[in-house]
C-alpha cells in the first residue's frame, strides 16, 4: 500500500506508530540504601522488562535556599532528618554510586539514565556520558543548566513540563533551538502532583505537545503519577513514545513518591501493555490480510457485487 494514496489523517497514524519506551523511575525511591538500588535495578530490567531506570541528582546546598537547607521536612512522618536538607542528604547519592550504578544496569541489560536538578549536578552525571539526561519540572527553567546540557552533554535530553506555562515551554524549545540541541529534545506531557486524580491527568496535551513540537523535537513523552496503567496505554495511542513512572518495590514504605508508585507487577504490566499497544498501531499492510483469507473463503457472502 502506497503511503501517498492514503488519507492525510491515515498516513499521520501510520507514521506515529512505533515502540514507546518505558522509564521506570527508582527516583529516591531507594531509601537510600546501594543494596535496594540495585534490587530495584535487577527487578525493573528482568522481571519488568523496562527500557530504562532512572534516579535524581541533586547538590542540595545549591538547590536549596539557607532557610529551606534547615526547615523541618514538610511531612515529618517521610522524613530521612532532623531539617529538609539532612532528609535529601540522606537519600543522595554520590557520583561514585551513580557510576555503580550505571555498571549495575549494564549489568542486567537496562538503560541507566538520572534526573538532574542543578547545573552541579549536571556535570556530575553528564561526566558519566548516559544515554539520556532528565530534567525535572522543577528545574526545567534553569538555563544555564539547560545551555551547559545542549552545549557539553551529547547525549538526548528530556525535559518535564509540569508546572509550566505554554509560555515557558515555547522558551525551552527555542533555548534548545538557538544551540542546535532541539532534535535531542524529548518534551514529556506532565501534571505535577503525587499522586494525580484522573480528571487532571489532562492527557491530551500529550497531542497538543506533538502537534505544537513534533516537527521541531525528537519526540514527546508521557511523565504519569497517576494511579493504574490504563493512562499510559492511552498516551501511546496519541503518540507518547517515551512512558515514565515512578517505580517502588513496596507502595507502603516511608516517603513521598511511594503512593503514586508502580510495584514490579504493575510496571511489568504496564511494559507489557504498551508495547503490544504500540506494536497495534498499523494500518492494514494489504486490503485482505493473509490471517483473513481463510475467513473470506469460508464466510464472505455476495462477493463480487458492485452498485450501479
Amino acid at each position: 500500500m502506497d503511503m501517498k494514496t492514503l488519507p492525510q489523517s491515515q498516513r499521520r497514524a501510520k507514521a506515529d506508530a512505533g515502540t514507546a519506551k518505558i522509564v521506570a523511575e527508582i527516583g529516591c525511591n531507594h531509601k537510600g540504601d546501594m543494596d535496594i538500588a540495585r534490587e530495584m535495578i535487577m527487578t525493573a530490567a528482568m522481571f519488568c522488562k523496562v527500557d530504562y531506570v532512572k534516579f535524581q541528582k541533586r547538590c542540595n546546598r545549591e538547590l536549596l535556599s539557607p532557610e529551606e537547607y534547615s526547615a523541618p521536612h514538610p511531612n515529618p512522618a517521610n522524613s530521612y532528618g532532623p531539617t529538609y536538607g539532612d532528609h535529601r542528604e540522606f537519600l543522595e547519592f554520590d557520583v561514585s554510586q551513580h557510576r555503580q550504578l550505571q555498571e549495575w544496569c549494564r549489568e542486567f541489560g537496562v538503560g541507566y539514565s538520572t534526573s538532574v536538578w542543578d547545573l552541579t549536578s549536571a556535570r556530575e552525571i553528564s561526566a558519566l556520558a548516559p544515554d539520556i539526561i532528565k530534567v525535572p519540572s522543577a528545574s526545567n527553567m534553569n538555563f544555564p543548566m539547560l545551555e551547559f546540557l545542549a552545549r557539553e552533554y551529547a547525549g538526548d535530553i528530556h525535559v518535564s513540563l509540569g508546572m509550566s506555562t505554554p509560555e515557558e515551554q515555547e522558551s525551552i524549545v527555542r533555548l534548545l533551538e538557538k544551540h542546535g540541541a532541539a532534535k535531542r529534545l524529548v518534551l514529556y506531557a506532565c501534571t505535577s502532583g503525587y499522586p494525580v486524580p484522573f480528571d487532571q491527568v489532562c492527557l491530551l496535551e500529550v497531542t497538543r505537545l506533538r502537534d505544537l513540537y513534533g516537527k521541531r523535537v525528537k519526540q514527546i513523552g508521557f511523565s504519569g503519577h497517576h494511579l493504574g496503567i490504563a493512562i499510559d496505554v492511552s498516551a501511546v495511542t496519541l503518540g507518547a513514545r517515551w512512558i515514565e513512572r515512578h517505580f517502588t518495590l513496596d507502595r507502603t514504605w516511608k516517603g513521598t513518591d511511594h503512593a503514586a508508585s508502580l510495584e514490579p507487577d504493575g510496571m511489568r504490566r504496564l511494559a507489557r501493555d504498551t508495547r503490544v499497544v504500540a506494536g497495534a498501531l498499523t494500518l492494514k499492510s494489504k486490503p485482505i490480510l493473509d490471517i483473513e483469507e481463510p475467513q473470506r473463503r469460508k464466510l464472505k457472502r455476495f462477493v463480487g457485487q458492485s452498485l450501479n
